[in-house]
Protein backbone atom coordinates (compact mmCIF):
# COMPACT_ATOMS: atom_id res chain seq x y z
CA UNK A 1 0.00 0.00 0.00
CA UNK A 2 2.77 2.44 0.92
CA UNK A 3 4.60 1.66 -2.32
CA UNK A 4 1.49 2.62 -4.33
CA UNK A 5 1.11 5.99 -2.59
CA UNK A 6 3.62 7.65 -4.90
CA UNK A 7 3.43 5.79 -8.24
CA UNK A 8 5.03 8.55 -10.31
CA UNK A 9 8.82 8.83 -10.39
CA UNK A 10 10.27 12.03 -8.94
CA UNK A 11 11.88 14.59 -11.20
CA UNK A 12 15.57 13.94 -11.71
CA UNK A 13 18.17 16.09 -10.00
CA UNK A 14 18.94 17.87 -13.28
CA UNK A 15 15.25 18.56 -13.89
CA UNK A 16 14.86 19.96 -10.37
CA UNK A 17 17.84 22.22 -10.99
CA UNK A 18 16.22 23.45 -14.22
CA UNK A 19 13.05 24.35 -12.31
CA UNK A 20 14.95 26.05 -9.48
CA UNK A 21 14.54 29.85 -9.69
CA UNK A 22 17.07 30.88 -7.04
CA UNK A 23 19.71 32.20 -9.46
CA UNK A 24 17.05 34.04 -11.47
CA UNK A 25 15.46 35.67 -8.44
CA UNK A 26 18.77 36.64 -6.84
CA UNK A 27 19.04 39.48 -9.39
CA UNK A 28 16.05 41.19 -7.75
CA UNK A 29 16.90 40.60 -4.08
CA UNK A 30 19.30 42.18 -1.64
CA UNK A 31 22.22 39.85 -0.96
CA UNK A 32 21.06 39.42 2.64
CA UNK A 33 17.74 38.09 1.33
CA UNK A 34 19.53 35.59 -0.92
CA UNK A 35 21.25 33.91 2.05
CA UNK A 36 18.07 32.19 3.37
CA UNK A 37 17.45 30.80 -0.12
CA UNK A 38 20.95 29.28 -0.27
CA UNK A 39 20.61 27.85 3.23
CA UNK A 40 17.31 26.25 2.21
CA UNK A 41 18.91 24.67 -0.88
CA UNK A 42 21.58 23.13 1.33
CA UNK A 43 18.88 20.97 2.91
CA UNK A 44 17.86 19.67 -0.53
CA UNK A 45 19.61 17.25 -2.83
CA UNK A 46 19.65 19.53 -5.87
CA UNK A 47 23.12 21.11 -5.90
CA UNK A 48 26.50 20.20 -4.51
CA UNK A 49 26.59 21.39 -0.89
CA UNK A 50 30.21 22.55 -1.08
CA UNK A 51 29.35 24.68 -4.11
CA UNK A 52 26.48 26.26 -2.18
CA UNK A 53 28.81 26.97 0.75
CA UNK A 54 31.24 28.63 -1.63
CA UNK A 55 28.38 30.71 -3.02
CA UNK A 56 27.45 31.83 0.49
CA UNK A 57 31.06 32.77 1.19
CA UNK A 58 31.26 34.90 -1.95
CA UNK A 59 27.97 36.55 -1.02
CA UNK A 60 29.15 37.30 2.52
CA UNK A 61 32.44 38.75 1.28
CA UNK A 62 30.45 41.81 0.11
CA UNK A 63 28.93 42.31 3.59
CA UNK A 64 30.25 43.04 7.08
CA UNK A 65 29.16 39.65 8.47
CA UNK A 66 32.78 38.66 8.98
CA UNK A 67 32.30 36.04 11.70
CA UNK A 68 29.76 34.20 9.57
CA UNK A 69 32.13 34.29 6.59
CA UNK A 70 34.99 33.03 8.76
CA UNK A 71 32.93 30.05 9.98
CA UNK A 72 32.05 29.06 6.41
CA UNK A 73 35.69 29.40 5.34
CA UNK A 74 36.70 27.00 8.14
CA UNK A 75 34.08 24.49 6.97
CA UNK A 76 35.35 24.67 3.40
CA UNK A 77 39.04 24.77 4.30
CA UNK A 78 39.46 23.12 7.71
CA UNK A 79 43.25 22.85 7.32
CA UNK A 80 43.91 26.50 6.54
CA UNK A 81 43.54 29.76 8.44
CA UNK A 82 41.10 32.46 7.32
CA UNK A 83 42.60 34.98 4.87
CA UNK A 84 44.49 37.85 6.48
CA UNK A 85 42.29 40.32 4.59
CA UNK A 86 39.22 38.86 6.30
CA UNK A 87 40.74 39.24 9.75
CA UNK A 88 41.85 42.79 8.96
CA UNK A 89 38.38 43.66 7.74
CA UNK A 90 36.93 42.35 11.00
CA UNK A 91 39.05 44.80 13.01
CA UNK A 92 37.88 47.66 10.80
CA UNK A 93 34.22 46.62 11.13
CA UNK A 94 34.40 46.41 14.93
CA UNK A 95 36.04 49.83 15.09
CA UNK A 96 33.43 51.46 12.85
CA UNK A 97 30.62 49.74 14.72
CA UNK A 98 31.71 51.26 18.01
CA UNK A 99 32.13 54.67 16.40
CA UNK A 100 28.66 54.62 14.81
CA UNK A 101 26.99 53.45 18.01
CA UNK A 102 28.68 56.21 19.99
CA UNK A 103 27.66 58.89 17.48
CA UNK A 104 24.08 57.60 17.21
CA UNK A 105 23.41 57.24 20.93
CA UNK A 106 22.33 60.90 21.46
CA UNK A 107 19.69 60.60 18.71
CA UNK A 108 18.38 57.27 20.00
CA UNK A 109 18.11 58.71 23.51
CA UNK A 110 16.08 61.62 22.13
CA UNK A 111 13.38 59.20 21.01
CA UNK A 112 13.04 57.95 24.56
CA UNK A 113 12.10 61.37 25.96
CA UNK A 114 8.39 61.94 26.63
CA UNK A 115 8.25 65.43 25.13
CA UNK A 116 9.86 64.18 21.90
CA UNK A 117 7.41 61.28 21.63
CA UNK A 118 4.56 63.74 22.11
CA UNK A 119 5.99 66.08 19.48
CA UNK A 120 6.26 63.16 17.01
CA UNK A 121 2.51 62.59 17.40
CA UNK A 122 1.51 66.22 16.78
CA UNK A 123 4.20 67.35 14.28
CA UNK A 124 2.99 67.85 10.72
CA UNK A 125 6.25 66.75 9.10
CA UNK A 126 9.94 66.05 9.71
CA UNK A 127 10.94 69.71 9.32
CA UNK A 128 8.72 70.81 12.19
CA UNK A 129 10.06 68.01 14.39
CA UNK A 130 13.68 68.87 13.56
CA UNK A 131 13.06 72.53 14.42
CA UNK A 132 11.67 71.49 17.78
CA UNK A 133 14.67 69.21 18.47
CA UNK A 134 17.13 71.92 17.46
CA UNK A 135 15.44 74.42 19.74
CA UNK A 136 14.96 72.21 22.80
CA UNK A 137 17.55 69.43 22.53
CA UNK A 138 20.51 70.89 20.63
CA UNK A 139 19.88 68.59 17.66
CA UNK A 140 22.35 68.96 14.77
CA UNK A 141 21.46 68.08 11.11
CA UNK A 142 24.62 65.95 10.87
CA UNK A 143 23.12 63.60 13.47
CA UNK A 144 20.49 62.54 10.95
CA UNK A 145 23.13 61.52 8.40
CA UNK A 146 24.97 59.60 11.11
CA UNK A 147 21.77 57.79 12.04
CA UNK A 148 21.23 56.76 8.40
CA UNK A 149 24.80 55.55 7.91
CA UNK A 150 24.68 53.63 11.21
CA UNK A 151 21.46 51.92 10.11
CA UNK A 152 23.12 50.83 6.87
CA UNK A 153 26.18 49.59 8.74
CA UNK A 154 24.10 47.66 11.28
CA UNK A 155 22.14 46.02 8.47
CA UNK A 156 25.34 45.05 6.66
CA UNK A 157 26.63 43.49 9.90
CA UNK A 158 23.50 41.36 10.20
CA UNK A 159 22.03 43.28 13.15
CA UNK A 160 18.59 43.55 11.57
CA UNK A 161 16.74 44.45 14.78
CA UNK A 162 19.07 47.38 15.38
CA UNK A 163 18.82 48.48 11.75
CA UNK A 164 15.01 48.46 11.97
CA UNK A 165 15.02 50.79 14.97
CA UNK A 166 17.54 53.21 13.46
CA UNK A 167 15.63 53.32 10.17
CA UNK A 168 12.37 53.90 12.00
CA UNK A 169 13.87 56.92 13.78
CA UNK A 170 15.41 58.17 10.54
CA UNK A 171 12.13 58.02 8.61
CA UNK A 172 10.39 60.04 11.34
CA UNK A 173 12.90 62.87 10.95
CA UNK A 174 13.92 62.73 7.29
CA UNK A 175 12.61 65.08 4.63
CA UNK A 176 14.84 63.65 1.88
CA UNK A 177 12.52 61.63 -0.46
CA UNK A 178 15.26 59.46 -1.95
CA UNK A 179 16.87 58.55 1.37
CA UNK A 180 13.47 57.97 2.95
CA UNK A 181 12.62 55.54 0.15
CA UNK A 182 15.97 53.82 0.59
CA UNK A 183 15.36 53.60 4.34
CA UNK A 184 11.96 52.03 3.71
CA UNK A 185 13.55 49.34 1.53
CA UNK A 186 16.10 48.65 4.28
CA UNK A 187 13.42 48.52 6.96
CA UNK A 188 11.36 46.06 4.90
CA UNK A 189 14.41 43.83 4.35
CA UNK A 190 15.20 43.88 8.08
CA UNK A 191 11.63 42.92 8.99
CA UNK A 192 11.68 40.07 6.48
CA UNK A 193 14.93 38.74 7.92
CA UNK A 194 13.60 38.97 11.49
CA UNK A 195 10.29 37.42 10.37
CA UNK A 196 8.21 40.34 11.64
CA UNK A 197 5.52 39.65 9.05
CA UNK A 198 2.85 42.09 10.26
CA UNK A 199 5.25 45.04 10.17
CA UNK A 200 6.70 43.80 6.87
CA UNK A 201 3.22 43.64 5.31
CA UNK A 202 2.48 47.23 6.41
CA UNK A 203 5.80 48.46 5.00
CA UNK A 204 5.23 46.50 1.79
CA UNK A 205 1.95 48.36 1.27
CA UNK A 206 3.59 51.70 2.14
CA UNK A 207 6.40 51.02 -0.31
CA UNK A 208 3.94 50.05 -3.05
CA UNK A 209 1.99 53.26 -2.49
CA UNK A 210 5.18 55.35 -2.50
CA UNK A 211 6.38 53.86 -5.80
CA UNK A 212 2.96 54.09 -7.47
CA UNK A 213 2.32 57.67 -6.33
CA UNK A 214 5.62 58.96 -7.76
CA UNK A 215 3.97 60.20 -10.98
CA UNK A 216 6.27 63.12 -11.63
CA UNK A 217 9.53 61.23 -11.09
CA UNK A 218 10.30 63.22 -7.95
CA UNK A 219 11.92 60.25 -6.21
CA UNK A 220 12.92 57.86 -9.00
CA UNK A 221 13.08 57.88 -12.80
CA UNK A 222 10.57 55.85 -14.88
CA UNK A 223 13.23 53.16 -15.44
CA UNK A 224 13.96 52.99 -11.71
CA UNK A 225 10.21 52.84 -11.07
CA UNK A 226 10.01 49.75 -13.30
CA UNK A 227 13.01 48.24 -11.50
CA UNK A 228 11.56 48.96 -8.08
CA UNK A 229 8.23 47.40 -9.01
CA UNK A 230 10.22 44.33 -10.07
CA UNK A 231 12.03 44.24 -6.71
CA UNK A 232 8.77 44.78 -4.85
CA UNK A 233 7.18 41.85 -6.67
CA UNK A 234 10.02 39.55 -5.59
CA UNK A 235 10.32 40.88 -2.03
CA UNK A 236 6.57 40.52 -1.55
CA UNK A 237 6.92 36.74 -1.95
CA UNK A 238 8.63 36.55 1.46
CA UNK A 239 5.76 38.42 3.09
CA UNK A 240 2.74 37.00 1.26
CA UNK A 241 3.73 33.35 1.59
CA UNK A 242 4.84 33.64 5.23
CA UNK A 243 2.23 35.98 6.71
CA UNK A 244 0.32 34.29 9.58
CA UNK A 245 -2.95 35.25 7.88
CA UNK A 246 -2.40 33.18 4.74
CA UNK A 247 -5.58 34.40 3.04
CA UNK A 248 -4.60 38.05 3.55
CA UNK A 249 -1.13 37.54 2.12
CA UNK A 250 -2.18 35.50 -0.89
CA UNK A 251 -5.18 37.66 -1.76
CA UNK A 252 -2.95 40.74 -1.76
CA UNK A 253 -0.48 38.92 -3.99
CA UNK A 254 -3.26 37.95 -6.42
CA UNK A 255 -4.73 41.47 -6.51
CA UNK A 256 -1.32 43.03 -7.08
CA UNK A 257 0.13 40.52 -9.59
CA UNK A 258 -3.04 39.83 -11.60
CA UNK A 259 -5.35 42.84 -11.23
CA UNK A 260 -3.02 45.83 -10.82
CA UNK A 261 -2.01 46.73 -14.40
CA UNK A 262 1.39 48.24 -13.52
CA UNK A 263 2.50 45.06 -11.75
CA UNK A 264 0.83 42.66 -14.18
CA UNK A 265 2.69 44.43 -17.02
CA UNK A 266 5.95 44.31 -15.07
CA UNK A 267 5.62 40.56 -14.59
CA UNK A 268 4.90 39.95 -18.26
CA UNK A 269 7.68 42.32 -19.37
CA UNK A 270 10.50 41.60 -16.91
CA UNK A 271 9.84 38.55 -14.76
CA UNK A 272 7.33 36.01 -16.17
CA UNK A 273 8.81 33.37 -13.82
CA UNK A 274 6.73 34.98 -11.06
CA UNK A 275 3.72 33.28 -12.66
CA UNK A 276 4.72 30.18 -10.65
CA UNK A 277 3.94 32.02 -7.42
CA UNK A 278 0.80 33.67 -8.75
CA UNK A 279 -0.47 30.27 -9.89
CA UNK A 280 0.28 28.72 -6.50
CA UNK A 281 -1.43 31.59 -4.68
CA UNK A 282 -4.57 31.17 -6.79
CA UNK A 283 -4.67 27.40 -6.33
CA UNK A 284 -4.10 27.52 -2.56
CA UNK A 285 -6.28 30.53 -1.74
CA UNK A 286 -9.74 29.70 -0.41
CA UNK A 287 -11.68 32.41 -2.22
CA UNK A 288 -14.58 30.29 -3.45
CA UNK A 289 -16.74 33.32 -4.26
CA UNK A 290 -14.56 34.40 -7.18
CA UNK A 291 -12.23 31.43 -7.75
CA UNK A 292 -13.64 30.57 -11.18
CA UNK A 293 -13.24 34.11 -12.48
CA UNK A 294 -9.70 34.41 -11.11
CA UNK A 295 -8.72 31.07 -12.64
CA UNK A 296 -10.10 32.18 -15.99
CA UNK A 297 -8.07 35.41 -15.90
CA UNK A 298 -4.93 33.59 -14.79
CA UNK A 299 -5.21 30.96 -17.53
CA UNK A 300 -5.37 33.76 -20.12
CA UNK A 301 -2.09 35.19 -18.81
CA UNK A 302 -0.47 31.73 -18.70
CA UNK A 303 -1.44 31.19 -22.35
CA UNK A 304 -0.02 34.58 -23.35
CA UNK A 305 3.29 33.91 -21.59
CA UNK A 306 3.63 30.21 -22.41
CA UNK A 307 6.23 30.96 -25.08
CA UNK A 308 8.53 32.68 -22.56
CA UNK A 309 7.90 30.75 -19.35
CA UNK A 310 6.29 27.50 -18.25
CA UNK A 311 6.72 25.12 -15.34
CA UNK A 312 4.68 22.26 -13.84
CA UNK A 313 2.37 24.69 -11.99
CA UNK A 314 1.42 26.75 -15.03
CA UNK A 315 1.27 23.66 -17.26
CA UNK A 316 -1.08 21.96 -14.78
CA UNK A 317 -3.67 24.71 -15.30
CA UNK A 318 -3.07 24.70 -19.06
CA UNK A 319 -3.70 20.94 -19.17
CA UNK A 320 -6.87 21.29 -17.11
CA UNK A 321 -8.52 24.40 -18.52
CA UNK A 322 -7.11 24.75 -22.03
CA UNK A 323 -6.31 21.26 -23.34
CA UNK A 324 -8.56 19.24 -20.98
CA UNK A 325 -5.71 16.73 -20.94
CA UNK A 326 -6.23 14.76 -17.73
CA UNK A 327 -3.29 12.42 -18.32
CA UNK A 328 -1.06 15.45 -18.79
CA UNK A 329 -2.53 17.06 -15.65
CA UNK A 330 -1.83 13.87 -13.71
CA UNK A 331 1.85 13.96 -14.73
CA UNK A 332 2.16 17.68 -14.02
CA UNK A 333 0.62 17.19 -10.57
CA UNK A 334 3.37 14.71 -9.72
CA UNK A 335 6.01 17.14 -10.96
CA UNK A 336 4.41 19.96 -8.97
CA UNK A 337 4.93 18.01 -5.77
CA UNK A 338 8.67 17.79 -6.39
CA UNK A 339 8.97 21.44 -7.41
CA UNK A 340 7.02 22.62 -4.36
CA UNK A 341 9.20 20.56 -2.05
CA UNK A 342 12.32 22.28 -3.39
CA UNK A 343 11.03 25.87 -3.62
CA UNK A 344 11.90 28.14 -0.68
CA UNK A 345 8.69 30.16 -0.91
CA UNK A 346 6.27 27.32 -1.65
CA UNK A 347 7.45 24.40 0.49
CA UNK A 348 5.11 25.38 3.35
CA UNK A 349 1.99 25.19 1.15
CA UNK A 350 2.81 21.88 -0.54
CA UNK A 351 -0.01 19.88 1.08
CA UNK A 352 -2.53 22.65 0.54
CA UNK A 353 -1.55 22.93 -3.12
CA UNK A 354 -1.83 19.19 -3.73
CA UNK A 355 -5.22 19.01 -2.01
CA UNK A 356 -6.70 21.91 -3.97
CA UNK A 357 -5.11 20.82 -7.26
CA UNK A 358 -6.71 17.38 -6.87
CA UNK A 359 -10.01 19.11 -6.23
CA UNK A 360 -9.61 21.16 -9.43
CA UNK A 361 -8.85 18.01 -11.45
CA UNK A 362 -11.81 16.23 -9.89
CA UNK A 363 -14.23 19.12 -10.46
CA UNK A 364 -13.17 19.50 -14.08
CA UNK A 365 -13.43 15.76 -14.70
CA UNK A 366 -16.86 15.64 -13.10
CA UNK A 367 -18.18 18.29 -15.47
CA UNK A 368 -17.82 15.90 -18.40
CA UNK A 369 -18.61 12.54 -16.74
CA UNK A 370 -21.65 11.30 -14.82
CA UNK A 371 -20.17 8.02 -13.59
CA UNK A 372 -16.50 7.74 -12.67
CA UNK A 373 -14.41 4.73 -11.74
CA UNK A 374 -12.74 5.23 -8.36
CA UNK A 375 -9.64 3.29 -9.41
CA UNK A 376 -9.28 5.39 -12.56
CA UNK A 377 -9.89 8.55 -10.55
CA UNK A 378 -7.24 7.49 -8.02
CA UNK A 379 -4.74 7.24 -10.86
CA UNK A 380 -5.65 10.72 -12.13
CA UNK A 381 -5.26 12.19 -8.62
CA UNK A 382 -2.01 10.37 -7.88
CA UNK A 383 -3.62 8.49 -4.94
CA UNK A 384 -4.35 4.89 -3.99
CA UNK A 385 -7.96 3.70 -4.58
CA UNK A 386 -8.63 3.51 -0.82
CA UNK A 387 -7.26 7.00 -0.26
CA UNK A 388 -9.23 8.34 -3.23
CA UNK A 389 -12.49 6.84 -1.91
CA UNK A 390 -11.81 8.29 1.55
CA UNK A 391 -11.05 11.68 -0.02
CA UNK A 392 -14.31 11.65 -2.02
CA UNK A 393 -16.30 10.64 1.06
CA UNK A 394 -14.86 13.65 2.90
CA UNK A 395 -15.81 15.92 -0.01
CA UNK A 396 -19.39 14.66 0.07
CA UNK A 397 -19.53 14.95 3.85
CA UNK A 398 -18.30 18.55 3.74
CA UNK A 399 -21.01 19.44 1.17
CA UNK A 400 -18.45 20.26 -1.53
CA UNK A 401 -19.70 17.54 -3.85
CA UNK A 402 -23.19 16.47 -4.91
CA UNK A 403 -22.52 12.78 -5.52
CA UNK A 404 -22.81 9.28 -4.09
CA UNK A 405 -20.49 6.27 -4.04
CA UNK A 406 -21.45 2.87 -5.46
CA UNK A 407 -19.07 0.66 -3.45
CA UNK A 408 -20.05 -2.55 -5.23
CA UNK A 409 -19.23 -1.19 -8.67
CA UNK A 410 -16.43 1.02 -7.39
CA UNK A 411 -17.97 4.10 -9.00
CA UNK A 412 -18.75 7.68 -8.07
CA UNK A 413 -22.17 8.66 -9.42
CA UNK A 414 -22.52 12.39 -9.98
CA UNK A 415 -25.84 14.18 -9.49
CA UNK A 416 -26.99 16.34 -12.36
CA UNK A 417 -26.03 19.91 -11.57
CA UNK A 418 -27.71 22.66 -13.55
CA UNK A 419 -27.04 26.10 -12.05
CA UNK A 420 -30.14 28.23 -11.85
CA UNK A 421 -30.34 31.49 -13.77
CA UNK A 422 -30.51 33.26 -10.42
CA UNK A 423 -27.26 31.65 -9.27
CA UNK A 424 -25.53 32.47 -12.56
CA UNK A 425 -26.58 36.14 -12.29
CA UNK A 426 -25.27 36.30 -8.71
CA UNK A 427 -21.88 34.85 -9.72
CA UNK A 428 -21.55 37.16 -12.73
CA UNK A 429 -22.49 40.18 -10.61
CA UNK A 430 -19.84 39.32 -8.01
CA UNK A 431 -17.18 39.16 -10.70
CA UNK A 432 -18.43 42.37 -12.31
CA UNK A 433 -18.43 44.23 -8.99
CA UNK A 434 -14.85 43.18 -8.25
CA UNK A 435 -13.56 44.19 -11.66
CA UNK A 436 -15.43 47.49 -11.51
CA UNK A 437 -13.81 48.18 -8.14
CA UNK A 438 -10.34 47.50 -9.58
CA UNK A 439 -11.02 49.75 -12.60
CA UNK A 440 -12.33 52.49 -10.29
CA UNK A 441 -9.20 52.35 -8.16
CA UNK A 442 -6.99 52.61 -11.24
CA UNK A 443 -8.95 55.56 -12.64
CA UNK A 444 -8.17 57.45 -9.45
CA UNK A 445 -4.48 57.15 -10.29
CA UNK A 446 -4.00 58.83 -13.70
CA UNK A 447 -0.68 58.51 -15.46
CA UNK A 448 0.16 55.08 -14.04
CA UNK A 449 -0.20 53.08 -17.23
CA UNK A 450 2.06 50.04 -17.37
CA UNK A 451 4.87 50.52 -19.84
CA UNK A 452 4.78 47.22 -21.64
CA UNK A 453 7.41 48.24 -24.22
CA UNK A 454 10.00 45.69 -25.14
CA UNK A 455 10.73 42.64 -23.08
CA UNK A 456 13.61 43.81 -20.91
CA UNK A 457 15.58 41.96 -18.29
CA UNK A 458 16.44 44.38 -15.53
CA UNK A 459 17.71 43.35 -12.16
CA UNK A 460 21.36 43.82 -11.30
CA UNK A 461 21.21 47.53 -10.47
CA UNK A 462 19.79 48.29 -7.05
CA UNK A 463 19.06 52.01 -7.46
CA UNK A 464 17.89 53.95 -4.43
CA UNK A 465 17.96 51.23 -1.85
CA UNK A 466 19.95 50.58 1.23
Amino acid sequence: MAAQAAPAPALSRDELAQHDLTSTMAHYLDRHLVLPLLEFLQTKDVYDKAALQQGKLELLSETNMIDFATDIHKELHPDSDPPAALLEKRKDVVSKLRQFEQESTPVVELFQKEDVLHQIEIARDGNELIEYLQEHHDFQPEMLDTLYENARFQFDCGNYDGATQYLLHYRVLSNDPQKSLSALWGKLASEILTEDWDAAFDDLMTLKETIDDDKQGATVSPLQQLQQRTWLIHWSLFVCFNHPNTSKGREELINMFLYTPEYANTIQTVCPHVLRYLTTAVITNNMKQRRRGVLKDLVKVIQQESYTYKDPMTELLACLYVKFDFDGAQQKLRECEDVLRNDFFLVSCQEEFMENARLFIFETYCRIHNTISISMLAEKLNMTPDKAEEWIVNLIRNAQLDAKIDSQEGHVVMATQVPSIYHQVIEQTKSLMFRSHVIGDNLKKPGQGGKGGGRRREGGHRGQRQ
